[in-house]
């Protein structure tokens, strides 16, 4: 647990993954004129926690970092990959509604 000083207590919001690149790396353009790569990572659940047919767990992710863009763009889908960030809320305009997904915002990644 992290604390301040002053001993409060500090909220963390720490993320860390290790899995394979998804199949599809993609650039969107959002409504402010921010640029995100968005892509998946693909994890794969411990055999306990398997229940029925599903084995995998497909992690959402985007990065703004243009640097990280340019290399995810260069990886083959299915590369293993580490990455760190931390875990956002992003909404958006839905026809007249609002969406909104959970999704890691990626600050560090590599090859493993």
């Amino acid at each position: 647990m992290r604390t301040s000083e002053t001993g409060e207590k500090l909220s963390v919001n720490d993320v860390r993954i290790v899995g394979r690149l998804g199949a599809k790396v993609s650039t969107k353009c959002l409504p402010s004129g921010d640029e995100i790569t968005v892509f998946s990572i693909v994890i794969d659940r411990p055999s306990r926690e398997v229940r029925g047919s599903t084995q995998i767990d497909t992690i959402a992710c985007i990065t703004t970092k243009a640097q990280l863009a340019g290399r995810l763009h260069g990886w083959e889908p299915g590369r293993w990959i580490e990455a760190e960030g931390v875990l956002r809320r992003r909404f958006w305009r839905a026809g007249g509604g609002l969406g909104s997904a959970m999704e890691v915002d990626v600050r560090r990644m590599k090859l493993v």
